[in-house]
């Protein structure tokens, strides 16, 4: 049965995330079309996983007879997140953009899956061509052609990490204007925050049933 593998990294919880809700529309579809499937869910808010440590960067790069204690547990822990990577059929992750970037834990996580030789740089990784689906949403507009086009740094960045350098099948869902709601000076903005949201669920559910006719094929 197929798996899917849920990374969300919003520090709020459903009802208060824009990308959870998104997320979470994406998953209930997943299962209607996949009741005995699995799905495997890391909350890495509630649940961080070890920011990379020197250990554990350089046994990725060691024979493993060699590795000295240390190294040996930071790995384990390493290889059971790129494991879960590997035996997913389809990934969805949440990626609110914080400060213009993605929450540092998402950045931990991506550091630990993404190993030179095994998941990355090597047409034997079992990683590439994964259906990958982002919910990048955001609390303003970074679109192009908007003022702040330039300070769009998440889905640029992980572009560069999920399609360029692990190969995925890489699509993005941008659920944007979120703050309209609670920001005064967004009021106007309202509406098109509400249109954003509600095509941004319709993309998750038709997303999902997409990705899950594509690995039931």
């Amino acid at each position: 049965m197929a798996t899917l593998l849920i990374i969300d990294s919003s520090v709020f919880p459903t009802d208060a995330s824009a990308s959870r809700s998104v997320t979470d529309a994406f998953r209930k579809t997943w299962e209607e079309q996949h009741p005995e499937g699995t799905v495997i869910h890391r909350d890495l808010a509630a649940n961080p996983v070890p920011h990379i440590t020197a250990e554990a960067h350089t046994a990725g790069f060691a024979d493993p007879a060699a590795h000295t204690p240390e190294q040996a547990a930071a790995f384990s822990a390493r290889v059971q997140l790129i494991e879960e990577l590997e035996q997913a059929d389809a990934v969805l992750i949440g990626a609110p953009m914080y400060n213009f970037s993605i929450p540092s834990t998402l950045k931990a996580w991506l550091d630990n899956v993404i190993l030179i030789g095994r998941t990355a740089m090597t047409e034997d990784s079992k990683v590439k061509g994964t259906p990958v689906t982002v919910v990048a949403s955001r609390g303003g507009s970074y679109a192009p052609g908007t003022p702040r086009e330039g300070y769009e740094y998440v889905q640029t960045y992980l572009q560069a990490v999920l399609a360029d350098t692990l190969a995925v099948d890489l699509h993005f869902i941008v659920p944007e204007l979120t703050m309209a709601p609670q920001n005064p000076a967004m009021t106007e903005l309202i509406p098109l925050f509400e249109a954003s949201r509600e095509r941004a669920l319709q993309d998750a559910s038709a997303k999902a049933k997409e990705v899950a006719e594509r690995v039931a094929a």
